[in-house]
């Protein structure tokens, strides 16, 4: 079983990893290996929308990636399944990751979906997480990871999963512009930032740091208006990226 000291030295250790790959075959080998040892062996990614890339005279279609078994992807195509997993359609209303058995057990969640994800465990696919993916420009995409033992994901499990996908996910699209210059924060904003790296509401640092959420939220809001981005795990993987702070 995965503690969550195991998790966070594992995903330091794929911070630093992704940092130095441009292939998005060895992209996505490092981000498969990082999930499995929390746990999760099975990891689709993809999405739906075009990107726009500057250096190229259209637009590119973001690749559908996934490492579910062969037998489940074949099915899919027969029945008329999304390949990414069993709720890529309720992700797109939805901004947080969404585990697979809350999606099941919502009354809003029809009587189809629900055979999808009882197809998906007879073909091993037992338990997951899935991650909603929005960019600029109404790109979205998702990313599931799953387990083929249905121990039910933890919720630090949850916090890396989710910024392992937007690291991946930003590399993809190259929202990462290293000729950026570098943004200056305040050591509140910094403190602030640190803390949302800490899978921490702005309640809770609200009660850490003894200061209102509304105060929390002004100095995340001014941080990510330097960082270029509406979406804290962009601001807290930018803000690592330009040394800012420590993930």
């Amino acid at each position: 079983m995965t503690t969550q000291a195991d998790a966070d030295l594992a995903f330091r250790t794929f911070f630093h990893q992704m940092d130095g790959l441009f292939r998005v075959e060895q992209m996505f080998v490092c981000l498969s290996d990082f999930a499995k040892i929390l746990g999760y062996p099975l990891v689709a990614y993809g999405a739906s929308t075009y990107v726009h890339n500057p250096l190229r005279k259209s637009g590119s279609k973001l690749q559908t990636m996934s490492n579910y078994p062969a037998a489940w992807q074949e099915h899919c195509l027969k029945e008329g399944y999304d390949r990414l997993g069993p709720i890529v359609a309720a992700s797109r209303s939805q901004s947080l990751p969404l585990r697979w058995d809350e999606v099941y057990a919502d009354p809003k969640t029809t009587d189809r979906e629900r055979r999808i994800f009882d197809d998906a465990k007879n073909f091993g696919l037992k338990a997951g997480v899935t991650v909603p993916l929005r960019g600029q420009g109404g790109i979205f995409s998702a990313m599931s990871f799953v387990q083929k033992e249905a121990s039910g994901p933890k919720d630090f499990e949850i916090n890396y999963l989710q910024f392992a996908a937007w690291l991946f996910h930003l590399k993809i699209v190259n929202t990462f512009d290293c000729n950026d210059e570098r943004p200056i924060l305040t050591a509140r904003e910094k403190e602030c930032l640190s803390w949302v790296a800490e899978g921490k509401s702005s309640w809770d640092i609200s009660g850490i740091l003894g200061i209102s959420a509304n105060t929390i939220n002004y100095h995340i809001k001014n941080a990510m208006r330097k960082l270029k981005t509406g979406n804290r795990i962009v601001a807290v993987l930018r803000a690592a990226r330009f040394g800012l702070i420590e993930v």
